[in-house]
């Protein structure tokens, strides 16, 4: 086996080179192309395409291959019979050579398919042309700058970015006792539960009875983030929808729709919802909303806990720096208010259980802090190429700076004790964004109200901001408690608002600030006015997942 492994790579590389050549000559539309929504811009693709037809030499190329066949080293009758009868196989098509237009096209097939020189003599013999091509350089560009024209939030204070962000300014708490199921056995019996929500003109109602609660909120928020981008039907018909993508993360997917399908088991498996499996898993969310809207640029997820939404974000921005993308939908959702989520976290030993005060359990820095509160919701945000958003007449919110994520790489859920992973992060964030420490006036923390992940995060930023004069840190957990996967992206949201408005809202039951905390730093308990500069999101998340994302006012 070893000599037919060896080959494996030369061999396909040179068959899809050889066999991209024949198709290619066709000049025939293949059944799976995605449609072009403009006619012209159809025309002018055909006629940018390379005609490309292959000459045959089968006597110098059969030859070539047989030789490269034979000297592969193999030292029992099995591999020389898995050899010969690969070379049978593939022997009609290895026998054409690239034709002259592959070459005079810059060698684009060879460059793109060929792996390091460091795979071996046989891939050298195998794909190297006649003729050597000349590598001209990409011409350096100015870096396209993203911006943010589209907020859709569902949370535990509202379901609209004013009215969620005017909620935080009051203090008003959406922390309240369970009320979607019995669970007067659990330790914890209060949450950031979403008491009502509503689907209607935005989720086909067939799919509301069957898809999880984080698909909804998810579809829901998407859909908002959209109107309030001013993306009307007639927006979308002009949007060149192969650069419109949707990157929207779960840190837990479906998990009422799996628990219920392991419940039917118990039965039969013929009681199963025929979607269980789709409808649990994180991209689905992202697959559907795409679908719904015809989008068909980058389409996933990421799952990277609670810190999952901020990997979202910053990958879409990405996407549309390269030049992949000129509007993303981002963010993230989860609702794990069941028991089974509810149940492991308790397990866990994360969770408050100051159930008899439940507005009074999410206490980020106070001494008497005693783990975090479940939260539910999604948060998403359009961002936007600027030079596009400018050219349909967009409202910008924000400008999206840049960001970057570490690894503590300690343990699966405690911070990093010398608070390096946190550190590294936020200085790549500023040097990826461009700007200098003294730029960020403002930060909206992880803060989940935990012992330990509070205090070391506290340092961190104190290590990297304490001597900016006017900095203000808040946290939007100690009023709709810790949204998982979502946490990142409605904080994003409260960070561009805080932007908008030119208030910062308050953090609320902090009463005994626990030592080593200067509170001079943190926001009050009522809302606060302040110009910011640049905003610094945190989310962290199991595993030891850092990500930081900044934004800034448009100018």
């Amino acid at each position: 086996m070893t000599g037919s492994a060896s080959l494996s790579s030369p061999l396909c590389t040179w068959l899809f080179a050889a066999c991209m050549s024949v198709t290619c000559a066709k000049e025939s539309a293949h059944p799976l192309s995605p449609p072009s929504y403009n006619s012209s811009r159809r025309r002018k693709a055909k006629s940018a395409a390379l005609p490309m037809k292959c000459c045959s030499s089968s006597s110098s190329s059969s030859s070539g291959i047989r030789g490269i066949v034979h000297s592969s080293p193999s030292n029992d009758n099995t591999n020389n019979k898995s050899t010969l009868s690969f070379k049978g196989l593939m022997s009609s098509c290895l026998a054409d050579e690239p034709c002259s237009s592959y070459y005079a096209s810059g060698g684009l097939l060879r460059r793109r398919l060929s792996p390091p020189a460091t795979s071996g003599q046989a891939m050298a013999v195998a794909v190297q042309p006649t003729r050597e091509v000349e590598t001209k350089k990409k011409p350096l560009t100015r870096q396209r700058r993203v911006v943010v024209t589209g907020m859709g939030v569902v949370s535990p204070l509202g379901h609209d970015p004013g009215v969620f962000y005017n909620n935080l300014l009051q203090g008003v708490s959406g922390v309240t006792r369970i009320e979607a199921f019995d669970c007067a056995q659990f330790p914890t019996r209060i949450a950031g539960e979403i008491k009502s929500f509503s689907t209607d003109g935005w989720v086909a109602p067939k799919l509301s009875k069957r898809m999880d609660k984080f698909m909804l909120y998810m579809l829901t928020a998407g859909k908002k983030a959209l109107a309030d981008g001013g993306i009307t039907e007639d927006v979308m018909d002009e949007l060149n929808k192969t650069k419109c993508g949707v990157l929207i993360g779960s840190a837990m997917g479906g998990m009422k729709v799996f628990n219920d399908a392991i419940e039917a088991l118990r039965i039969s498996y013929k009681k199963m919802n025929p979607f269980c499996v789709p409808f649990a898993t994180t991209n689905m969310g992202s697959a559907m909303l795409a679908m719904d809207l015809g989008w068909m640029g980058p389409n996933y997820s990421i799952s990277t806990a609670c810190a999952t939404s901020n990997f979202c974000i910053l990958n879409a921005a990405n996407h549309i720096i390269r030049g992949e993308a000129d509007v993303m939908l981002c963010g993230g959702s989860d609702a794990a208010i069941i028991p089974i989520g509810l149940g492991g976290f308790v397990a866990c030993r994360a969770l408050s259980q100051r159930n008899d005060d439940p507005t009074r359990a999410s206490r980020p820095w106070d001494m008497n802090r005693d783990g975090f509160v479940m939260g539910e919701g999604a948060g998403v945000l359009l961002l936007e190429e600027l030079e596009h958003a400018k050219k349909r007449g967009a409202n910008i919110h924000a400008e999206f700076l840049g960001g970057s994520f570490t690894c503590d790489a300690y343990h699966m859920t405690e911070p990093r004790p010398d608070g390096v992973g946190v550190i590294l992060c936020i200085e790549k964030a500023l040097s990826q964004s461009g700007i200098s420490k003294e730029d960020v006036n403002y930060i909206n923390a992880h803060a989940t109200s935990t012992p330990a992940g509070d205090l070391k995060e506290y340092q961190a930023l104190m290590h990297c901001f304490g001597q900016n004069s006017g900095l203000r840190v808040n946290a939007t957990k100690s009023m709709i408690g810790h949204l998982l996967g979502a946490a990142g992206a409605v904080e994003a949201i409260a960070a561009i608002q805080a932007i908008r408005t030119g208030w910062v809202h308050p953090n609320i039951n902090l009463e005994n600030p626990d030592q080593g905390v200067d509170t001079s730093v943190l926001v009050g308990p009522k809302k606060e006015r302040l110009d910011i500069k640049a905003a610094l999101s945190n989310s962290f998340g199991f595993g030891g997942h850092n990500s930081s994302i900044i934004f800034a006012p448009f100018k």
